[in-house]
Parts: C-alpha cells; sequence; structure tokens
C-alpha cells in the first residue's frame, strides 16, 4: 500500500501552523502518513486571494477575536501545546524566514530548521525579521547560519518559495494551515479530526 501524504501549506508566520504541527505529527505517525512541508508566503496568499489576517478581518466584529483567542486556548490545553506564547513581535515579516526553509530543503536540514524557527517563534518569542537575531538563532540551534542564509538569498531560492506561493493559490489555497491529502483540502487547526478520518478510510480501501 503507498504511504498517504499530507501536504501541509506552511508559514511560520501562522500561530495556528505552530499549534497543528505536533498534533498532525502524532496524527501521520498513526496513520503511517508522510507529512510533506510546502513552503509558501502568508502575506503573498492574502495579496492573490483578496483575503486578510484575522485580526484585520474581524476586527470590527463584536467578540469574534475574543473568542477565537478562547478557541486557540482550548486547543493548547487540549494538546498540552505548555511551551506557546504569542511572538510579542507579531505579526512578524517572514519572508528571509520562509525562504530559509526552502533554503533548508536543499541543505537536507529541514526538519532541524522547522525546530529552531518554530521554537524562536513560538515559544521564545523572538524577532526573527531581525537579521542578527536570525543568524544568530540558527547558528545556537547548530546550523550553519551563514552558508544558509547566503543559500536562501540565491535567485534560485527566491523563486521557488515564490512559484511555491503562486501554485498553492492555484490549488484554492486561501490561508494558512491549509492541508492536501491527494485532491482533498482542508483549512485550519479545526480540521485536524476530519484529516484524521480520511486517513482511515483510505486505510480501510
Amino acid at each position: 500500500m503507498t504511504k498517504p501524504t499530507i501536504e501541509f501549506i506552511f508559514d511560520f508566520g501562522s500561530p495556528n501552523a505552530y499549534l497543528v504541527m505536533n498534533v498532525l505529527g502524532q496524527i501521520a505517525e498513526r496513520h503511517g502518513a508522510e507529512i510533506k512541508i510546502f513552503p509558501c508566503l502568508l502575506g503573498g496568499i492574502f495579496k492573490l486571494t483578496g483575503n486578510q489576517a484575522p485580526f484585520n478581518a474581524f476586527a470590527g466584529i463584536k467578540g469574534k477575536l475574543d473568542y477565537d483567542r478562547l478557541e486557540m486556548q482550548r486547543f493548547v490545553e487540549r494538546h498540552e501545546l505548555n511551551a506557546f506564547r504569542m511572538n510579542p513581535h507579531f505579526p512578524i515579516n517572514t519572508l528571509a524566514l520562509m525562504r530559509g526553509l526552502v533554503a533548508s530543503q536543499h541543505m537536507g536540514v529541514e526538519a532541524q530548521y522547522l525546530g529552531i524557527m518554530l521554537s524562536a517563534m513560538w515559544e521564545d518569542g523572538l524577532k526573527l525579521d531581525d537579521a542578527e537575531v536570525l543568524l544568530d538563532t540558527l547558528n545556537r540551534g547548530g546550523l550553519d547560519g551563514q552558508a544558509l542564509i547566503e543559500l536562501s538569498n540565491s535567485p534560485e531560492i527566491k523563486a521557488e518559495l515564490v512559484a511555491n506561493t503562486d501554485a498553492s493559490v492555484a490549488r484554492g489555497v486561501f490561508g494558512i494551515p491549509t492541508f492536501f491529502i491527494g485532491d482533498e483540502m482542508f483549512f485550519g487547526k479545526e480540521r485536524l479530526a476530519q484529516i484524521e478520518e480520511l486517513l482511515i478510510k483510505h486505510a480501510q480501501r
């Protein structure tokens, strides 16, 4: 049987992308699935689709953002994601981080890069759109920060990130976190149960 793949349309700038990462990994492990991280620019997705970040889109709706925060806290408690903290510098420009993620995939250090950056962004609250902070964070995490940043600034890596973003929008993506299993699209951390249900159905075929 072919191993199922969960494509994760990803940007470090989404707190929900951090929140689902650990939970999605557990789901994938339970069902023998593989997670494929697909780096995109959330800002680019918003621009191409006319979407907005929730704190802008729902700013004028009484109670909506308060409820969103409540749901986030429930998710954190339900899955014991006790290290999570909203970054005090939010929103952060993630262009350099996302180019770095593409570069890390080419260098074969994606998993390490993800771990370092997710912790730095959503646990340690670092201002990762500061070039010096980014370089220091990479080096302290055990990566060759200078080499990774140099590769991330290459025309090829820049073009790949743009192409990823364009391709995701062409598939119907309008925000992050978005997931695909084959042609089936799921948006938001609230859809993780549906992803697991689909994986169970695939296993029964």
